[in-house]
């Protein structure tokens, strides 16, 4: 089975829960819901779950092999530091663009005032 694609649909900065992720597979089935979680300085994967009536969750959809499921987790992870280190260089390009704008101002309004 091969990952044919990946989309970061929501980001969080200030939660244990730092994405949901929906994956294509073959590109004839997608998996929806997938989170990433950063504990203890490490990232992983939970697939997505349904609440038990007894209050356990159980997978949806999951895995069945240890090998692809590694294989899986890496490639979440890996989208998910690439759409973070975009999201960091679009902050940085805006602070840029903003400094710029402001500079403008302040040398219009100087000139202005002579």
């Amino acid at each position: 089975m091969v990952i044919t694609d990946i989309k970061i649909r929501k980001m969080f900065n200030d939660k244990p829960m730092k994405a949901i992720v929906s994956v294509t597979l073959d590109g004839q089935l997608a998996v929806h819901d997938i989170k990433v979680i950063s504990a203890r300085e490490k990232y992983f994967i939970v697939m997505p779950s349904r609440k038990n009536p007894d209050g356990t969750y159980r997978d949806i959809v999951h895995p069945i092999n240890s090998a692809f499921r590694a294989e899986l987790e890496s490639a979440v992870i890996k989208a998910y530091q690439e759409a973070l280190e975009a999201q960091a260089q679009g902050d940085d390009e805006n602070a840029d663009s903003e400094g710029e704008a402001q500079d403008e101002a302040s040398e219009n309004s100087g000139e202005q005032s002579e």
